[in-house]
């Protein structure tokens, strides 16, 4: 079964911009810190892994996104990047191409809905995928046979893993954050639901539709403060349904991706050097390239 990873880019920008000191500058004077440790990140998976198959996800815009239209404080709660990072995200997209990966961003779905629709569109062609990422959202794409890489901690979850991993069982991750909400993203919830308690329910019940076609059964279930949580399911199940449609992933976005516009390709070195040599980036990098292009040669 070939494999597809599948990479939360963002992710590891901001990293890279929060971790590596912003004085680090291009010739003219302009911040590329995030574009040396995405670099730095990029380089280092694709010479381990040397994966035939890749996706590289970036989040254009928060403001544009389908879940801001339908619930206005999605995300409101985030300081937007600053200028110096946001140009970054646009040379990031730059090396991807000169690194020969191929990359996708879109005004109105976010990185997770990309990684969500590819995961899904090419489960169906027989690919299994690995998740390059530390955000619990995704977890929710995993099935038999694929992997959630939490890259940076060297861990990898699959199928059977992520319930004890993240609380429940991957195709109850987006009913199990509505009902605990999300406070990275501004999500509210059910009011006095923690994670356990969401565990428990949906230990039980299959999704957050059968919880609440049987919510008369929740108040004799055996955990503590049943009868209560039964009265505020109720009385905050329209908050509920909407925030899972906005910690559900949208697995059918509009997107022109086949196979064979996911192989990777080898990387231009002449068209790397020359980017390189404007960020003003030393000779490690342009090596570790040299080194990918001669095994992608040889394999």
């Amino acid at each position: 079964m070939p494999a597809v990873h599948l990479v939360d880019a963002s992710f590891f920008v901001f990293r890279a911009y929060y971790s590596i000191p912003d004085h680090m500058a291009d010739a003219d004077g302009r911040p590329v810190n995030a574009l040396y440790g995405f670099a730095r990140f990029l380089s280092d998976l694709l010479e381990r892994e040397r994966p035939e198959y890749l996706a590289i996800a970036f989040d254009e815009s928060l403001a544009g996104s389908f879940r801001s239209r339908i619930y206005p404080a999605y995300k409101a709660n985030r300081e937007p990047p600053p200028p110096g990072l946001k140009e970054q995200f646009a040379r990031c997209r730059e090396l991807c191409a000169h690194l020969g990966a191929p990359d996708f961003g879109s005004a109105e779905y976010e990185a997770d809905d990309i990684i969500g629709t590819l995961a899904t569109r090419l489960r169906a062609l027989g690919f299994r995928s690995t998740l390059v990422t530390r955000d619990k959202d995704l977890a929710q794409l995993v099935r038999q046979g694929d992997e959630f890489w939490d890259y940076m901690a060297e861990e990898r979850f699959g199928y059977a893993d992520i319930a004890a991993r993240f609380g429940v069982h991957p195709e109850r991750m987006a009913d199990f954050l509505a009902l605990t909400g999300d406070a990275v993203d501004n999500i509210p919830g059910v009011p006095g639901i923690g994670k356990k308690t969401a565990a428990a329910l949906l230990a039980e019940f299959e999704s957050l539709d059968e919880l609440y076609a049987n919510l008369e059964r929740v108040a004799g279930l055996g955990f503590r403060g049943a009868g209560g949580v039964a009265a505020r399911l109720e009385a905050h199940r329209p908050a509920a349904y909407l925030a899972r449609e906005l910690t559900r992933i949208a697995c059918d976005m509009p997107l022109v991706a086949t196979p064979a516009q996911l192989r990777r390709a080898p990387p231009d070195l002449a068209g790397l050097g020359a980017f390189y040599d404007r960020a003003g980036f030393g000779p490690m990098l342009r090596r570790q390239a040299e080194r990918i292009a001669a095994r992608a040669a040889a394999a």
